[in-house]
């Protein structure tokens, strides 16, 4: 639920990711094996910093032995699921993008979805909605899919019965600088950001020679380029080398699925 108490057990994955557990499902891409699907890119400041590197938020990462996959998404995605609540045990504790937990606020807990992407949660028990913005990452149990604050869960009365079942419908995405929900705002914000250009990751060196041999090596393969970019992750410097020309996602994929380079991986700007 809070990063607080569970960021000591996050491990990074490698791959395989999980995007359907228990009785939630979710009308979405399949994110791919190492990185989250970048098609349909909502927000790229929320999920890539400028250098090309996901936010530490939108890693994939293992609780209690789950795998999870922050994934990507545009407006008009739905989700099934069941809706649990937390308030006053967190209350003021710091929340996954460092956020303070107010349980009085529209937020809510969600495993994958990006932070500040702003939810329609209906009750389907009873009919009651509530709009809340995603700040923490949690429920972690398999059969719920959204951890709401208690503002939110007493407003769709699932805080008197604990749990409820729900749907979930993307609205939009607040800006990462913002903590509020302002629905005139996101009406007019980007319904998603494509991302025009992909690129394959085949190297990463922590000395440019050879990053820059890898390039000369790999210059013209099957019809795309390599290039180089100078990058900084975890305060090193990394040269890593990159095959350009990719037209879409699912070029790139096809790609990397002849296995010509163990351990690649798509990128998007």
């Amino acid at each position: 639920m809070l990063i607080k108490v569970i960021l000591v057990g996050l491990t990074l994955l490698i791959g395989g990711c999980t995007t359907k557990s228990g009785s939630y499902s979710y009308q979405s891409l399949k994110p791919s094996q190492k990185y989250p699907s970048q098609q349909l890119a909502m927000n790229s400041s929320s999920v890539y910093k400028p250098n090309g590197e996901l936010h530490a938020t939108m890693r994939p990462y293992t609780v209690m032995g789950k795998e999870y996959c922050p994934t990507v998404v545009r407006v008009g995605d739905t989700f099934s699921g069941r809706a649990s609540w937390y308030g006053n045990d967190f209350h003021g504790k710091s929340t996954s993008n460092g956020e303070g937990y107010d349980m009085y606020s529209m937020t809510a807990a969600h495993k994958t979805l990006p932070m500040n992407t702003v939810v329609r949660v209906t009750n389907t028990d009873n009919g009651s909605q509530a709009i809340v913005r995603i700040n923490d990452r949690g429920p972690f149990v398999e059969t719920r899919i959204i951890d709401l604050s208690y503002a939110a869960a007493q407003q769709i009365g699932v805080a008197q019965k604990g749990t409820a079942n729900v749907t979930l419908e993307v609205l939009g995405f607040e800006p990462s600088s913002s903590r509020g929900i302002d629905m005139q705002a996101i009406a007019k914000g980007p319904k998603e950001s494509v991302l025009n250009n992909f690129f394959v990751q085949i190297g990463s060196f922590e000395r440019f020679e050879g990053a820059s041999l890898t390039k000369q090596k790999y210059a013209s393969f099957n019809g795309y380029s390599a290039i180089i970019k100078d990058t900084e992750y975890n305060n090193k410097r990394l040269f890593r080398v990159w095959l350009s020309g990719f037209k879409s996602e699912a070029e790139a994929r096809d790609f990397i699925s002849k296995g010509y380079f163990q351990g690649s991986f798509i990128i998007g700007e």
